[in-house]
């Protein structure tokens, strides 16, 4: 669990060391919340500012708006905005209470008939959405949506009756899955990282790391990019590595990657911190706010999963 009582005061890294040039770039380009949350990852900050600039996302009912998701614009509370809440508040171990309780409430009002989410619920037709993104007036179940937030609720111990059946969803899904692509793929992990059957998640993870290999929708070679195939409505050279689905050494997904797979996706990853200290955004741009939003988020992760694995970052 994440602390939270007093700052804890950190050495200073060094002027040039990757957690200083991120910073810089966070206090140059980031909303409040991400200045929050990285101060709370890299300089000892509390959860208590985390919690409170994520406030300013929470919609009435439950739910979280106001492109939280930065890709989802408008105020509406959107289950892909919930995910990242929840995932905010597992960072800082605030994920529990009657925070969450609302949550479950918010998650119940938009399931679908299966008990699952929507990606997309269609309140967002009113507001700018990038194009990648569909929204339709009768969503289907998806996978996308519903792994990382039972994955979450799972992981934190949180028990509602919104979870029976979204939990099956999530099985049903995953071990389901003939064809796919990297982000649902992502979303199917984070259901297996905290499923509670843990035999069963193993399993699961296996068949699901074959079929990653089989349809080299992992790039193994930085040095040779165009060996792999890019998913179709992705960007150009939107390419998924090692590191972004085994973000942790404690992910069922670090077993796909031999060590030396894994070290290369690193060593890729740390290469890619830009001139003004943040990490690039690989999806398709699509408007100047998302952009500059969305690349804070990345930073932060990518020296979360950079620290996880012992590589120097201060």
């Amino acid at each position: 669990m994440a602390e939270t009582g007093a700052s804890t005061l950190l050495p200073t890294p060094p002027p040039h060391s990757p957690v200083t040039r991120a910073e810089r770039f966070v206090w140059l380009t980031a909303r409040v919340l991400e200045q929050r949350l990285f101060a709370h990852h890299f300089r000892g900050g509390t959860a208590d500012p985390v919690e409170t600039a994520l406030d300013a996302y929470r919609n009435e009912d439950g739910g979280y708006g106001h492109a939280l998701e930065p890709d989802l614009r408008g105020p509406v509370s959107q289950p892909l905005h919930t995910a990242h809440a929840l995932g905010v508040l597992d960072a800082v171990g605030r994920c529990a209470g009657q925070r969450v309780e609302r949550v479950c409430r918010y998650l119940t009002s938009v399931s679908t008939a299966d008990g699952a989410l929507p990606a997309i619920h269609p309140s967002q037709r009113d507001f700018p959405t990038a194009p990648f993104v569909t929204v339709v007036e009768d969503p289907p179940s998806a996978l996308l949506a519903t792994g990382p937030v039972v994955g979450l609720l799972h992981r934190n111990e949180v028990w509602h009756a919104w979870l029976f059946r979204a939990t099956d969803f999530c099985w049903q899904a995953v071990e389901s899955l003939e064809k796919s692509h990297p982000y649902e793929i992502e979303a199917a992990l984070a259901f297996l990282d905290s499923a509670p059957d843990r035999p069963r998640a193993r399993a699961a993870a296996d068949r699901l790391g074959r079929l990653v290999r089989a349809h080299r929708h992992a790039a193994l070679d930085p040095d040779d990019l165009d060996a792999y195939p890019v998913s179709p409505g992705y960007a150009p050279g939107e390419h998924h590595f090692p590191h972004d689905y085994a973000r942790t050494p404690h992910s069922l997904a670090r077993a796909w990657f031999t060590h030396d797979e894994m070290a290369r996706s690193l060593d890729h990853l740390a290469a890619q911190q830009q001139e003004d200290g943040g990490w690039p955004v690989r999806r398709r741009h699509w408007a100047p706010a998302p952009t500059m939003e969305a690349r804070p988020l990345v930073t932060i992760e990518a020296l979360r999963t950079l620290r996880s694995y012992g590589r120097p970052i201060s």
